[in-house]
């Protein structure tokens, strides 16, 4: 591209020195050679009028008088009637550029200039010409390869840019080039880098959050299957496939429910449900693993309670909880239920050490951890909360306290009734 453009620009330009150096050349001749015939004509005009001058004081005319009149490199010959021709000068040879004039006493004088000062003074100006018209070629060059420059170079990073997209490089350079095309082909890519860029950023948290999620249902539902594996007992058996397929439409519902907020983070299924259930179930489920840590998990509280929000959702956010509580807590885990204004409160606390004072409030924040483990399980379950229109707070710090804030009124209710606004 650079080649061409500055093959292209030279080429123009060689056209208009062509052009306009051709004319100028021609028109230069002339006027160079008009000039010198009317430098001659004038010398014969000034010769007559001195030699007129003296014939008319009856003073003697010859080739010393005269010869200071002529100029340099030029030969004038007087005539005077019953005289010899007086020559003053040099006879040039070859072609010349002569003027005769008469003067008023029949007298003629004629003035002769060789041709090649002519061609000298032509000479030098086609030199000057040609020195111009080869500063002029060189200026274009100079121009087209800067312009050149200026235009690959930007397509040049652009392509780069390009390629750094496709090899999954999605940081948007922010650069611009001060022409407008190319600005708005870079506008375009930094969009679609910034675009490309959220695009991954969905995936690998949907594939951290489907990690984390899963991993809870998929260990209780292990455990299930090793208690059927090892009983004899019918009862037991059908006891445990039972809750087992309850886990597994569970599992479903969380696959589910990732896919959905992975898409829009708040599109949500609320209804109202009976807290109960939810927290039975999470019983059930968890009491096995907390049996084999030596520990308990219980529940407390105001009985009946209905909520509104996401059943899954919610026990989702609840088994996050009670799995933070087993890895991280001590002692007795316990569920208590409680009514705050117009919302039902599920809260979720330990004996153990609780949460460490470096730690405070961003206990919510993704990769953030008190000990070795993904560090986003709590900040999924804040979001499964929020989708939900409730929230998850930590309470206290030691013990620890988490409580699950839901609102007891559907939202088609709860404008115009001035009760509190859940965040």
């Amino acid at each position: 591209m650079r080649r061409r453009l500055i093959q292209s620009t030279l080429a123009v330009v060689l056209v208009v020195i062509a052009v306009f150096g051709v004319s100028l050349v021609i028109v230069e001749t002339r006027t160079i050679s008009n000039s010198a015939q009317d430098r001659v004509k004038s010398e014969a005009v000034r010769l007559a009028s001195i030699v007129d001058s003296r014939l008319l004081i009856a003073d003697h005319v010859d080739a010393d008088v005269l010869r200071d009149q002529v100029t340099q490199d030029r030969y004038a010959v007087i005539r005077i009637p019953g005289e010899k021709p007086i020559e003053v000068g040099s006879k040039p040879d070859g072609d010349v550029i002569s003027a005769t004039e008469p003067g008023e006493e029949g007298e003629t004088v004629t003035v002769q200039e060789p041709r090649s000062s002519v061609t000298r003074e032509v000479g030098r100006t086609l030199l000057i010409i040609g020195l111009v018209a080869l500063l002029a070629v060189i200026a274009a060059v100079l121009l087209a390869i800067r312009q050149a420059n200026r235009l690959a170079s930007p397509l040049t990073d652009l392509a780069e840019t390009a390629e750094r997209l496709g090899s999954g490089d999605p940081r948007p350079r922010h650069k611009r080039y001060g022409v407008p095309e190319l600005d708005r082909v870079a506008d375009v890519l930094d969009a679609s880098a910034e675009r490309i860029a959220r695009m991954l950023t969905a995936e690998r948290r949907l594939a951290a959050d489907a990690s984390h999620q899963l991993r809870t249902p998929l260990t209780a539902l292990s455990m299930r299957l090793e208690e059927i594996t090892l009983t004899d007992d019918l009862s037991t058996v059908k006891e445990e496939a039972t809750i087992a397929l309850t886990q597994v439409e569970r599992l479903t519902d969380v696959v589910q429910r990732l896919l959905t907020n992975s898409r829009d983070p708040r599109t949500g299924s609320a209804v109202t449900f009976d807290l109960d259930e939810v927290i039975q179930q999470q019983l059930a489920e968890w009491r096995p693993a907390y049996r084999s840590a030596g520990r308990a998990i219980v529940s407390s509280g105001k009985r009946h309670l209905e909520a509104v929000g996401t059943p899954g959702a919610v026990a989702q956010v609840l088994a996050a909880l009670i799995e933070n509580s087993l890895m991280h807590g001590g002692g007795t885990v316990a569920l208590r239920t409680r009514v705050t204004g117009n919302q039902a409160v599920i809260e979720v606390t330990d004996e153990g050490p609780g949460v460490p004072a470096d730690l405070g409030a961003r206990i919510f924040e993704r990769a953030i951890s008190g000990r070795n483990s993904t560090g986003i399980g709590l900040a999924v379950a804040r979001d499964l909360a929020e989708a939900d229109g409730g929230r998850l707070e930590m309470l206290q710090a030691k013990p620890p306290v988490f409580g699950l804030f839901l609102s007891r009124t559907p939202p088609s209710q709860r404008t115009g009734e001035g009760e509190p606004t859940v965040r």
